[in-house]
């Protein structure tokens, strides 16, 4: 089942986040203040709204409450992102994650209730949508444009089979190359090494491959 997102703040941040979530397969309303942000994207996201965010009658006219999570990924208008997350947190909205421009912005953040707080200059846009989308992605590692390591929380589909039956590196074109198990690492798993609860996969490939994998087995758990 498609998650439904909402990005507010249309910038190098937030724009990197409506792309990568919308190649996911995800609904993404995309807003901004500025027009020619929304021009932009007018064709990248499934809706693309010019809005002010620190209006809570325009947000709860969007509808805001019935999405999934909501992106407040605003620029250097500190004071914007702060109301913008009160609003939403008062509109009832599920989860809701905030780009933080410092330290002492995080503090306030989290005391308003902001669920997950995240810093563009420690994170990748990338990274966070991944995130975001799966709860089963830990982190996510891009060693190139088109290549990355992912480590991700094996779910019921996947517990109890070994890495042949699997198949994975056939079916998904991803290779599995290292299990974390508690406080144990294994280095280049045997073919036959059954993988178990709360065993952390750290696996490697194309990102078109990781996502397909995580469209078909993380996200159907």
């Amino acid at each position: 089942m498609k998650k439904e997102f909402v990005v507010i703040g249309l910038g190098r941040f937030g724009g990197s986040i409506v792309r990568e979530l919308v190649e996911q397969g995800m609904e993404v309303m995309a807003i901004d203040k500025f027009e020619d942000k929304i021009d932009e994207f007018a064709n990248i996201a499934t809706h693309a709204v010019m809005a002010d965010s620190t209006d809570e009658s325009v947000l709860r006219s969007l509808g805001i409450r019935n999405f999934d999570h909501v992106i407040v990924a605003i620029g250097d208008d500190i004071q914007a992102s702060i109301l913008t997350t009160l609003m939403l947190k008062e509109i009832g909205v599920k989860k809701i994650t905030v780009k933080a421009q410092n330290d002492y912005h995080e503090k306030v953040l989290r005391r308003i209730g902001a669920d997950k707080v995240v810093h563009p200059e420690r994170d990748m846009g990338k990274r966070i949508a991944h995130n975001i989308v799966s709860n089963n992605v830990l982190d996510y590692l891009e060693l190139s444009d088109e290549h990355s390591i992912v480590e991700i929380v094996a779910n019921d589909l996947l517990i109890g089979n070994t890495i042949i039956g699997l198949d994975i590196r056939a079916q998904y074109g991803i290779n599995i190359v290292a299990i974390k198990r508690k406080d144990d690492i294994i280095v280049s798993p045997q073919a036959t090494d059954e993988i178990q609860a709360d065993d952390i996969l750290i696996v490697i490939g194309a990102d078109t491959d990781i996502n397909r994998f995580e469209k078909k087995v993380m996200q159907s758990s």
